[in-house]
């Protein structure tokens, strides 16, 4: 209650902040007269002005008013539009590194440029991110004609572009891409060998399209960069027919006994196996020669194998075919959740993917090893300044604020919505639910009123889809099967009579406007001429005014989403820039959320009351519980984010730190030091493992000593001798001279090339090593991350038990590749100029040779493998039984084999 006192006095933070922002608007307004009388020459010599004022000392800040006036003017000039005073309001958020919240219609792509252009000034590059490579390039065409008049350079980066064209988009001032497109690139620039191969100048400031969509519902797995693993194909094609033989079962609530072979748990969109379950898919393993007479899935040695089983198990029973993906040309193509689009290229993680694609009895894509991986939470924190705009970012304020740093700004309409959002309906089943939305559609389709259905699935669309063809209503329907014909389909939506169905709308980048899109029309006339033109205006208005006449657009809702942003998304397509609408979601208690949520006593209460599958439940506590059911959701995704973030920041830390010093290897013209230090490290930890510091010469393995040099090193040194002549050679000295005497052995066997090439072969023996070391490290954090939530079972922290562990095995990396870096540049033979041309021909071959996917696993696990990725043919036959690098050497001394034999393999 004194909160609610304070607020009415001083106002809420949102509406300070519109206040202090109203203010500057009113500079930016007294400017525009002057900026009318100026010729087009004279705005555009506004840019060069600006920057020379921030070169004397000025900030961002001191000059926005000049520079926002600037792109209003120019606004007018090349397209006819000018920014409304809500939008000067939404720039300036952006500038202050804040989310703008703007209803649908508001022209989001406009505000853009305000913040974009002020920030561009500084000779940084600004980043622009859309959601997919149509908005990047769409966005990128269109305002970079503004851009363009005012003397600043444009860029897009699509995926499949060359090295060089990624160069030139990100060399000029403004960059659109994809939020996948620019953390791909980053890690790409963090695997290059020389510093002419990276394409990015630095993560500067960056304004984020969608930016819900992007930092929340895109950020519960990494963005990964990987490269083709073993084939295991046809363990995937003898697993899948197991599950057939494998029944359902429930858990007794109050004894916990469990029935069947798995248990199903809906809201985890998980699967377990039961007791019985395991003993029987033991029994089908064994039958299918997976396992042998008596052996166990919980063997080391098998231990594998419950990856296939679980990911099989989920395929089979969790996954739906036109709902979580399609089957087109052979292949097996992922459902976006969120937008209902196709993902084309991308893969479900953890063996799911090849296990739906035996399900679906098509070519099995082979499994993929990590490269390199980054969240989105940790690459865009990595920009100076942040920011971001969507319509609906209010409802992850808290998140928002407590992982980016970003606050949100509510930004008022610039002209009252209309809207009127009817209370949801809820039947008692599906077949209810769509008699009615049918009845609801066929009625105001004789109307002429414009109808958008929306849906969460593509099955859900096409079912409904049917029902209007069976009722005689002409319809669109926009799913991801007609990814192509999108933007057309969205611009007819709003002519009088039209009957829309769509999967989520998030992220489609065009406004549904009332009476049909102008423009678009406009841009498809053969031979344009000022009378068509004028004739197409007229009938455009009279079309206008008819659809406001019969109410704006309906839009209906088939089912409620997990989120509550979705149904806001959906909602926010009726009533934009005032305009009137209605807005309606028809509910059935066999919704996938109602029935994970409300449980079957409810429907079974239903029925005993007598309600049938023509009525329907109409009440705000219906309504209120829904959200709350929406809220339990996100919670639980929320948390998901949180504990990938927890876990990520430690993995983070170590991956700075391996970048930073590989940047500085790149950029350094000699390594000559680091090759020297790294030298004497190596010969202190081998002198010391048989030689141990202050020990009596009795201790002392002066034979195994020249061996471990011999072997490791390739130097032949009479230990023994050069003690036995020289008294003095305590354990430091015999050092010192173990170094002196390799570095001159080495410096010999370089002196037959010039230093030049000395040290581009230096730096790039260094540079692939912690490459290699870094792959290796990355999939062994991978096992650990997987399989570290047992170690709750034994009352340990799973979090504490990962960092302790992790910081173990950075150190163990960090070892190998020293060890590995000195080894490989004391034995390589080198004979002349050519030796080391070659060396670095074979070594660009293999990686040329290597198909790097760039894959972002999203809520489920997606990989997007946007390289081409042509199957390889040959098998690999291991010629000995495969050693795990924490198993004991089979060589049998006693260490581990990454430590022994493996240590450099």
């Amino acid at each position: 209650m004194a909160f609610n006192i304070f607020k009415k006095i001083f106002g809420s933070r949102n509406e300070r902040m519109l206040k202090q922002y109203r203010k500057v608007v009113d500079v930016i307004n007294a400017l525009e007269p002057e900026f009318e009388a100026l010729t087009d020459e004279q705005i555009q010599q506004k840019t060069a002005e600006l920057k020379q004022q921030l070169a004397e000392g000025k900030t961002l800040d001191d000059i926005l008013p000049q520079a926002f006036a600037t792109v209003r003017e120019a606004g007018k000039r090349v397209f006819g539009m000018r920014h409304y005073d809500v939008q000067l309001i939404g720039g300036m958020a952006l500038n202050d590194g804040r989310i703008s919240e703007m209803r649908t219609g508001e022209g989001k792509t406009l505000v853009a440029t305000l913040a974009t252009y002020l920030n561009a000034l500084q000779g940084q590059g600004v980043h622009v991110i859309t959601v997919n490579d149509y908005l990047a390039k769409r966005d990128a065409e269109w305002m970079g004609q503004l851009y363009g008049f005012l003397g600043l350079t444009t860029g897009v980066i699509l995926s499949g572009q060359s090295q060089t064209e990624k160069q030139q988009a990100y060399a000029c001032d403004i960059t659109y891409g994809t939020n996948n497109e620019f953390g791909f690139d980053y890690l790409r620039d963090n695997m290059a060998i020389f510093a002419e191969e990276k394409v990015m100048r630095g993560q500067h400031f960056a304004v984020i399209d969608e930016v819900d969509s992007i930092l929340i519902d895109e950020a519960r797995t990494p963005l990964i960069i990987s490269g083709p693993a073993e084939d295991k194909a046809e363990l995937y094609k003898k697993i899948n027919p197991m599950v057939a033989h494998l029944e359902r079962g429930e858990e007794d609530p109050e004894t916990k006994e469990q029935s069947g072979d798995f248990i199903i748990d809906e809201k985890a969109r998980q699967i377990y196996l039961t007791d019985d379950g395991h003993a029987k898919v033991e029994e089908l393993m064994t039958e299918a020669g997976l396992l042998e007479e008596g052996d166990s899935l919980y063997d080391a040695a098998h231990i594998g194998l419950m990856i296939h089983v679980n990911a099989a198990l989920r395929a089979n029973l969790l996954f739906e075919k036109d709902k979580d993906y399609i089957v087109e040309d052979g292949e097996v193509v992922i459902i976006d959740e969120f937008t209902g689009r196709k993902m084309a290229g991308r893969r479900w993680s953890e063996g799911l993917h090849q296990a739906v694609e035996a399900k679906e009895n098509v070519k099995i894509q082979m499994e993929s090893q990590t490269f390199a991986s980054i969240t989105f939470q940790n690459y865009f924190r990595q920009y100076e300044k942040l920011s971001g705009m969507t319509g609906t970012a209010d409802t992850e304020a808290g998140e928002f604020l407590s992982t980016y740093s970003l606050e949100v700004v509510v930004i008022p309409p610039n002209k009252e919505p209309q809207r009127i959002d009817l209370p949801d309906l809820v039947y008692l089943d599906m077949q209810g639910k769509f008699k009615a939305i049918v009845k609801d559609i066929a009625e105001t389709y004789k109307t002429g009123q414009p109808v958008l259905v929306g849906t969460a699935s593509i099955e859900m669309s096409e079912t409904l889809a049917h029902f209007l063809k069976q009722a005689k209503i002409p319809h669109n329907v926009l799913n991801a099967k007609q990814h192509e014909k999108e933007a057309q389909i969205i611009a007819n939506a709003g002519i009088p009579g039209a009957v829309t169905i769509a999967t989520n709308m998030a992220g489609r980048g065009t406004d549904i406007v009332l009476g049909g899109n102008l423009e678009m029309e406009i841009e498809g006339l053969k031979n344009p001429t000022p009378e068509k033109i004028e004739k197409l205006k007229h009938e455009w208005s009279e079309r206008h005014r008819e659809v406001l006449a019969l109410g704006g657009l309906k839009v209906i809702g088939s089912e409620r989403h997990e989120s509550r942003r979705i149904d806001n998304q959906l909602r926010g397509r009726s009533g934009r820039q005032g305009d009137v609408g209605t807005t309606r979601f028809y509910l059935s208690l066999d919704d996938d959320l109602m029935r994970r949520f409300a449980s079957e006593k409810v429907k079974s209460m239903m029925k005993r009351l007598g309600m049938t599958s023509d009525e329907a439940i109409e009440h705000g506590m219906v309504t209120k519980s829904i959200e709350r059911a929406q809220k339990q959701v996100e919670r639980m995704h929320q948390d998901e984010r949180a504990n990938l973030l927890k876990f990520d920041d430690i993995s983070n830390e170590q991956r700075k730190v391996v970048y930073q010093q590989r940047n500085e290897l790149m950029e350094a013209d000699d390594v000559t030091d680091v090759v020297d230090g790294l030298r004497e490290q190596v010969v202190e930890q081998l002198v010391a493992t048989y030689i141990p510091p202050g020990s009596l010469d009795e201790q002392w393995d002066v034979q195994g000593a020249e061996k471990a040099i011999q072997e490791e090193l390739g130097a032949d040194f009479p230990l023994q001798t050069w003690l036995a002549e020289d008294k003095s050679l305590y354990e430091e000295k015999l050092i010192e001279k173990i170094v002196a005497e390799l570095k001159a052995l080495y410096d010999e066997k370089l002196s037959v090339v010039d230093p030049k090439t000395k040290h581009h072969f230096e730096k790039e023996v260094l540079l692939r090593t912690i490459d290699r070391q870094w792959r290796e490290h990355l999939s062994e954090m991978d096992y650990l991350r997987r399989g570290i939530h047992l170690r709750g079972y034994a009352q340990k922290d799973p979090f504490q038990e990962y960092r302790r562990e992790s910081a173990e095995m950075f150190k163990s990396f960090l070892n190998e590749v020293m060890f590995e870096t000195v080894k490989v540049l004391s034995l390589v033979q080198i004979e002349g100029a050519k030796d080391v041309s070659e060396f670095e021909q074979q070594a660009q071959q293999e990686r040329e040779q290597q198909h790097l996917d760039a894959e972002h696993p999203s809520a489920q696990g997606i990989h997007n493998e946007s390289a081409d990725d042509e199957e390889q043919e040959s098998t690999f036959v291991r010629s000995r039984p495969k050693v795990g690098r924490n198993d004991p050497c089979p060589c049998g001394s006693g260490k581990k084999y990454k430590q022994c034999c493996g240590k450099l393999t």
